[in-house]
């Protein structure tokens, strides 16, 4: 997963499937990046993400101002975003 992401691409994309503005996008991927980097990897060194949790997470910020639906769209739209690259995965 070393490639590097263009995230204007990426945002650009995810405004397109979810209508989102930008600027919201981008502070609905800081938050994430921040829960992220706070989750504690098991012994493989695998982070597994709850995305319930991350929604969570992402509603609780105060300068967060989107719904939970809305919250919901822009994280699917990014993890699509990183599949179709090949940058991401689901576990089973």
């Amino acid at each position: 997963m070393n490639q590097a992401i263009n995230e204007q691409e990426m945002i650009a994309f995810i405004a397109g499937q979810t209508k989102a503005d930008p600027k919201a996008i981008t502070l609905i991927l800081k938050h994430e990046q921040a829960f992220i980097n706070s989750a504690k990897a098991n012994a493989k060194g695998e982070v597994d993400i709850d995305s319930d949790d991350l929604v969570d997470y992402v509603l609780s910020r105060s300068d967060v101002k989107l719904d939970e639906l809305t919250v919901e769209r822009i994280l699917d739209a990014e993890m699509d975003y990183l599949m179709d690259k090949g940058l991401a995965g689901y576990l089973d």
